[in-house]
């Protein structure tokens, strides 16, 4: 029987959902940068037999039996990102970044110990101590800025200040709406001064990590990086923590995982994300990675060229986060409905102090891991680009959204998703 030919027979109201989503991928092009197209291979895994195991514990240390092929595909997982990261140790068992960051700081701290991270607002994320977490009622979360929101350099006389007058117990390296590398240098200095942990929240730009396409932050000191493995990484929907070389901490950090905070481990999703991270040391994966950061500078300098502010000046990565109310009079939240319209799929995002609300903020954030998973370089980057901000200068005119809706149709048909990355 063909792909989802069960779910047609058995439930055809659920069923017409999934052909709708398919249908929507496949003649539109996904540009937020935290989602991407996974191969045949890890869809496999992840609706393969090892959804029906409970497998509580870790490899060879199990709370139920016939554990033999749950815990050697566990392994090979382990191994494959230990491998990737430079790491000594990996727990690939966190069900999201989310839940990987707050394994990791309770395996870390006390609560009422305090963390320095990035500021939301200038690009950092929720589980970095926002007000509206829950998180932050049991940790005390202070922040740092860019210095200038122009070039996006990050303020890293203030990061010391801070860090000097609050002693925090973990200084945080990481963002999801932020363009720029980090020096990651600086932040095993300033940590060394006030003894904290070092960790890199890298969920954005794993995978760009694990090609060496970015820098490492385990080649400057770190301690720890908690990460996603779908996003750049191109893999199942979940998270995991790797640490440098610290025995006793990758001790704390399984604890804290399990029992700490999660039950069984989805392993049908630990079986996908190991044939990623199979996938990812595949030679021509640093060639997609590549691929990514040509892709993002060529949609940079399109915006550039059409006097559209971009956050940070431009992108070192896969993002770009641009100013749309400032530069082209049309809100977020507009930009995403009319995109969306013609088949661009982005985000409404804040920029860095941002006048507007969350929900209709001044900016757009995008990203190119899912269309050059799709094949498209920068030729292709450039035309949707410049589709992008036709159709924001003119969002009320209706032939210009048919004739880009089309043109767009045409462009995704011409580049379909590959079934296999090797």
């Amino acid at each position: 029987m063909n792909e989802y030919d069960y779910i047609k027979q058995q439930d055809p109201e659920l069923y017409a959902t999934l052909v709708g989503e398919e249908e929507r991928e496949r003649t539109g092009v996904e540009l937020i940068p935290s989602e991407n197209y996974v191969s045949r291979a890890v869809r496999e895994a992840a609706g393969s037999v090892f959804t029906n195991k409970y497998s509580e514990g870790y490899p060879g240390r199990r709370y139920y039996g016939g554990q033999q092929f749950t815990d050697e595909m566990e392994r090979i997982t382990i191994d494959r990102a230990c491998q990737l990261f430079k790491a000594k140790y990996a727990n690939v068992q966190p069900l999201g970044g989310a839940a990987a960051n707050v394994a990791m700081y309770f395996a870390l701290m006390e609560p009422g110990d305090t963390v320095l991270g990035m500021d939301l607002s200038h690009g950092g994320h929720l589980t970095h101590g926002h007000p509206t977490t829950e998180i932050n009622k049991v940790f005390n979360f202070v922040r740092y800025k860019m210095k200038d929101v122009d070039t996006g350099e990050i303020d890293y006389d203030e990061l010391r200040a801070v860090a000097l007058e609050h002693k925090p117990k973990i200084i945080l390296a990481g963002f999801s709406a932020y363009s720029r590398e980090l020096d990651y240098d600086r932040f095993v200095s300033i940590a060394k001064e006030v003894g904290a942990y070092t960790v890199a929240d890298v969920a954005h730009i794993t995978g760009l990590i694990a090609a060496g396409v970015l820098k490492n932050p385990f080649d400057y000191g770190f301690d720890v990086m908690t990460m996603t493995t779908h996003k750049s990484m191109r893999g199942p929907r979940g998270g995991m923590i790797v640490v440098r070389e610290d025995a006793d901490l990758a001790k704390r950090i399984n604890k804290a995982v399990f029992p700490g905070m999660q039950g069984g481990p989805h392993m049908h999703i630990i079986a996908a994300k190991g044939v990623a991270f199979g996938e990812a040391l595949h030679p021509n994966f640093k060639t997609y990675a590549e691929q990514i950061l040509k892709n993002a500078k060529a949609m940079e300098q399109v915006f550039l060229n059409e006097g559209v502010r971009l956050m940070a000046g431009g992108t070192d990565n896969h993002l770009l986060l641009a100013d749309v109310y400032g530069s082209l009079g049309i809100t977020g939240q507009e930009a995403e409905d009319v995109l969306d319209s013609i088949g661009i799929t982005l985000n409404k995002n804040m920029i860095a102090d941002d006048p507007r609300t969350a929900m209709d903020p001044s900016g757009i954030r995008f990203g190119t891991p899912a269309m050059t998973t799709r094949n498209m370089k920068e030729a292709e980057a450039t035309r949707i680009a410049e589709i992008m901000i036709d159709m924001m200068r003119h969002k009320d005119d209706a032939d210009k959204q048919a004739q880009h809706k089309a043109e767009m149709q045409t462009l995704c048909e011409a580049h379909p998703v590959p079934e296999s990355f090797v």
